[in-house]
């Protein structure tokens, strides 16, 4: 029997999500045994057309040649997983899309007159169906090879929906917010990371998209409390998932 085939594409993104692949080590070269990758330019495979039972994307929308390649990559996909910010909410590349594109591009280029690009950063699925979504920056390997697993045995993926505070109250992580009244996102942030930034002392800053259901009226009332200014309180929202829907603060 043939073994399943696995491309992953890259768009625009830091290729971060893609290493969680190469970080698998051992784990890795046994779910070799299991799947044949196709495509996966950071390991050396190069068939960026090959039709295949599983496309994992990396990266957000924002050049016109990124429309016409993802729509061929869906065509040529019979699962079509988004890994990380980038490509499920935009990613950070997405901030231009509170300005004017053209104002930046002026001011990060010399001849900005060459760059082809779009007016904003967008999700993947803003564009093709996207078939299951795996959020973080970056996506951790565990997450990556539980749903290639789950693919595997025929059963869809299930995202661990949980906050960042039952992360850090099964780590017993002393809370930030209450301690040290830091601005922590932990209570309307999806667990993943592991609480890596309230483990060291520091409040979570949403990397991990917002949980299911979360409550932004008390936690916009919590960071009030703390003295933020509604500035203040849109930029803690403006950051790595600032497109994503629940972190969308209107002042």
């Amino acid at each position: 029997m043939d073994k399943p085939k696995i491309a992953v594409h890259k768009f625009t993104s830091c290729d971060g999500c893609q290493l969680s692949f190469l970080n698998a080590g051992l784990d890795l070269i046994t779910l070799n045994d299991l799947i044949e990758i196709v495509h996966f330019a950071e390991a050396g495979a190069l068939d960026p057309t090959a039709k295949v039972d599983i496309a994992f994307i990396e990266g957000s929308i924002s050049t016109p040649q990124d429309l016409t390649r993802i729509q061929k990559i869906r065509d040529n996909s019979g699962y079509l997983i988004t890994i990380g910010a980038c490509a499920t909410s935009g990613g950070i590349q997405a901030l231009r899309n509170f300005v004017d594109h053209k104002t930046w591009m002026q001011a990060v280029y010399a001849s900005p007159e060459y760059i082809k690009t779009l007016e904003n950063s967008t999700a993947i699925a803003k564009h093709v169906k996207v078939d299951f979504e795996i959020w973080g920056c970056p996506v951790t390997t565990q997450q990556v090879l539980q749903a290639i697993r789950a693919l595997l045995f025929g059963v869809t993926p299930v995202a661990d929906q949980d906050a960042v505070c039952l992360q850090c109250k099964r780590e017993n992580h002393v809370c930030v917010l209450v301690t040290k009244k830091q601005a922590c996102l932990g209570p309307v942030t999806q667990t993943g990371c592991g609480a890596i930034c309230p483990s060291v002392g520091r409040g979570c800053y949403g990397c991990f998209s917002p949980k299911e259901n979360p409550n932004m009226n008390a936690m916009i009332n919590r960071l009030q409390g703390f003295g933020l200014v509604d500035d203040e309180i849109a930029r803690k929202f403006q950051q790595i998932n600032n497109q994503a829907d629940g972190f969308q603060y209107d002042k």
